[in-house]
């Protein structure tokens, strides 16, 4: 049995004074596995990015128990972070195999077409006064989500990129 993990960054942004944070969001086909926001003016770099990833080698071994001992793939673009030398020694250490996708493509992107859109529609219209709303708003919408949201989103992943490739890598 695999297990396919998606990770993302996003900026969200607080209404206080119009700072924005970055949040590593990593989900599979159960749910949200670990949701980690940086620092306010933390930048994203290879240390923080291998720190996260040890957060989230916790996260499976608590919330998925006997998974690490299985194949995990982790899908995320080639952000410098995630192709960094750090990086890659950090997974060949975890044993965790990378699912890359093509940078600029939103549509194969599982947390662009199927977790900000519903997650921005799920906030439109809501004003936040501290990066804490933000933050507690964000991980209430993903832990309230059904299971099926995500299973449904790695489902389409196949899909998706069948369609991509049918289309000879333009926009279907």
């Amino acid at each position: 049995m695999e297990t396919h993990i998606i990770s993302s960054t996003k900026e969200i942004e607080s209404d206080d004074d119009c700072t924005e944070s970055d949040a590593f969001i990593f989900f599979d086909c159960r749910g949200p596995l670990l949701i980690d926001f940086l620092h306010q003016g933390s930048t994203i770099n290879s240390t923080q990015y291998c720190s996260t990833l040890t957060k989230l080698r916790k996260a499976i071994k608590s919330k998925r128990p006997g998974l690490l001992t299985q194949q995990v793939i982790l899908l995320h673009d080639n952000a410098r972070p995630h192709v960094s030398r750090e990086t890659q020694t950090t997974l060949q250490n975890f044993r965790w195999e990378v699912l890359e996708h093509p940078p600029y493509s939103p549509d194969l992107s599982p947390y662009d077409f199927h977790i900000f859109g519903p997650l921005k529609r799920a906030l439109q219209g809501t004003r936040f006064h501290s990066d804490d709303e933000v933050k507690k708003a964000v991980q209430n919408f993903l832990k309230n989500q059904p299971r099926s949201f995500y299973s449904n989103d790695i489902d389409l992943l196949p899909k998706r990129w069948d369609l991509c490739y049918n289309a000879h890598g333009d926009f279907f």
